[in-house]
């Protein structure tokens, strides 16, 4: 069987992406600027007006410390505004900011509960004034995951999801299927060794656990640094860019 050729696969994606949005306009996406990973991603990089799903590994799936760091720095790097949703009262600040999410980006919704959560999050993707919306939650069903799909594909702004869990065995809820366009899982490393005494920057083991017309890959990598960027575990910073996508 002869090998597909990649420019008639990306012209079919593009047409079923004009079945599928009826002719919407083009996706704007958001690159990592790490040819490893925006390669895997359909189009390069995550996709504005659509949900994202991030959860921790081993005990982060219960602190939620990577995922909210990996989350941070993308949502500070959507360009604008962010509204941030929680029930618990555990964030900080300092910490966030250290992935690009100062204060002067971020405005803090704090939820009675996981229903008041979703809610504060399909309307403010509805609202259209933000570029991103981060909602923390431990469940996620299949309908409410397509309300904020809906909500965000109606404006383009992006919707990150974090999923914290009281207990990791309730981590096993995360392979249920939602209308996520990308899922991904942290899970913190030790830091690289330094020359010299102290502690070197934060390590990840990123995985890539669904891509919509991609492909699933795990990757090593160095935390966010102060402008919410990522980079593989000894590789130089490279520049990222918002770029639309065709």
């Amino acid at each position: 069987m002869p090998a597909a050729n990649p420019a008639v696969l990306s012209a079919l994606r593009d047409r079923i992406d004009h079945i599928g949005g009826q002719g919407a306009p083009r996706r704007a996406v958001l690159p990592f600027g790490v040819p490893d990973i925006d390669a895997r991603i359909p189009k390069g990089g995550l996709a504005f007006g659509a949900l994202h799903e991030i959860a921790g590994g081993a005990n982060g799936a219960v602190d939620g410390a990577a995922a909210i760091a990996f989350a941070a720095g993308i949502a500070a790097r959507s360009g604008g505004r962010v509204l941030w949703a929680y029930t618990q009262p555990d964030l900080f600040a300092p910490a966030l900011a250290r992935s690009g999410l100062t204060d002067d980006k971020v405005v803090f919704f704090e939820a009675g509960d996981e229903a008041a959560v979703l809610g504060a999050c399909e309307e403010a993707l509805r609202h259209g004034g933000l570029t991103a919306v981060v909602g923390e939650l431990a469940n996620l069903s299949r309908v409410a995951s397509q309300r904020l799909l809906m909500a965000a594909e109606g404006t383009g702004t992006l919707a990150l999801i974090v999923r914290r869990w009281r207990r990791q065995v309730d981590a096993k809820d995360f392979g249920r299927p939602t209308a996520a366009f990308t899922r991904w899982r942290v899970t913190e490393l030790n830091s690289a060794p330094l020359p010299v005494r102290g502690v070197g920057r934060a390590r990840w083991m990123l995985e890539l656990i669904r891509a919509r017309g991609g492909e699933c890959h795990d990757f090593e990598v160095e935390a966010c640094d102060g402008e919410g960027r990522i980079r593989l575990s000894g590789d130089a910073q490279m520049p990222n860019t918002l770029r639309a996508a065709s």
